[in-house]
């Protein structure tokens, strides 16, 4: 089993293709603190950005890896920045079958 969130966040308008330059540097930095990032997508009408990270089989990687991430330097640096672009975020957390 397979534990990740599938995240939708609501991008400011005008901010997509910003958004769009800015999470790939986000990809190695979570890979740091063993969050992957499965897959990513934007909707038709290009104010979502829809994305799936996994934390592995156990739920309680969850609270361990994004502290790591959220507590990384770069992140503490960068925070203001990266939520800047969103202006809502919907996280389901989902499980393999």
């Amino acid at each position: 089993m397979t534990i990740a969130h599938l995240r939708t966040y609501t991008i400011n308008k005008g901010h997509l293709d910003s958004w769009l330059e800015l999470f790939p540097k986000l990809i190695p930095l979570m890979e740091e603190a063993n969050i992957k990032v499965e897959c990513s997508w934007v909707n038709e009408e290009r104010t979502q950005f829809i994305w799936i990270r996994s934390y592995g089989d156990s739920v309680e990687n969850i609270a361990k890896y994004e502290s790591q991430f959220y507590g990384s330097d770069w992140w503490l640096a960068n925070v203001d920045h990266v939520r800047s672009h969103i202006a809502h975020r919907e996280i389901v957390q989902i499980e393999t079958t």
